[in-house]
């Protein structure tokens, strides 16, 4: 199984990445849509989205997306979306308020051996934010650029005294990204590992889709219950 965070080898130049956010501070920024997953304030502006619009920040496979009028104005933010060569869904900025925490919880299907990876850069943060993935933490430095499997259970705790924002960008596996990570060491012909948890593993998945309860996650429950 590969790991489940991984800084890639290269960095962005911090001053660039900031001065992008102070064009984007003064448009709205929508608090994230899943409301029972965080305690304080979790909020994002849309660079990349479905209708096009800032304020539209969900996330969902296999949907057009667009980019928003704010892009044309963040050039740095361009400069590093073209830098992956490959296509891309939600880009976006995701800001997590001081003394504010994202609960425990996966996102299905965000895994590179699913044929997704999430991107995170961070713009501002610091060594009181703490980031886990798989219960690992995971020790983002601002400009550096991480991928990380949030298939896995992960959270986010803010403990600091300043907001926490980072550049995010949703990408579809191609050939160019598979020469990037097995230069990272990853095994790209890994499966995804998805009927391969363990029974702990399976009760810990089934207990976090039953507190957030939806069509999609009956299904993968009974799939898990099954097996």
């Amino acid at each position: 199984m590969n790991a489940s965070s991984s800084q890639l080898p290269i960095s962005f130049s911090i001053d660039k990445l900031q001065e992008d956010l102070v064009i984007c501070e003064n448009d709205l920024w929508t608090p994230h849509f899943n409301t029972n997953r965080y305690e304080g304030k979790w909020t994002s502006v849309s660079l990349r989205s479905q209708s096009g619009l800032i304020n539209d920040i969900t996330s969902f496979p296999n949907k057009a997306y667009y980019n928003t009028n704010l892009l044309d104005r963040c050039h740095y933010f361009k400069e590093i979306m073209d830098w992956f060569q490959c296509e891309k869904e939600a880009v976006r900025l995701l800001r997590l308020d001081p003394q504010s925490e994202i609960k425990e919880h996966m996102d299905n299907d965000t895994s590179y051996e699913d044929g997704f990876f999430r991107i995170h850069i961070p713009i501002i943060t610091n060594d009181n934010v703490f980031f886990y993935v798989d219960k690992k933490r995971v020790p983002m430095k601002m400009g550096e650029c991480w991928y990380a499997n949030f298939q896995l259970l992960h959270s986010v705790e803010n403990r600091s005294s300043e907001p926490r924002i980072h550049f995010t960008l949703d990408c579809i596996r191609n050939d160019w990204s598979d020469q990037l990570f097995t230069e990272m060491g990853f095994d790209i012909n890994a499966s995804s590992g998805k009927n391969e948890y363990s029974y702990v593993v399976k009760q810990q998945i089934i207990a976090e889709l039953s507190r957030n309860p939806s069509e999609a996650g009956a299904k993968i429950i009974a799939d898990l219950q099954s097996k």
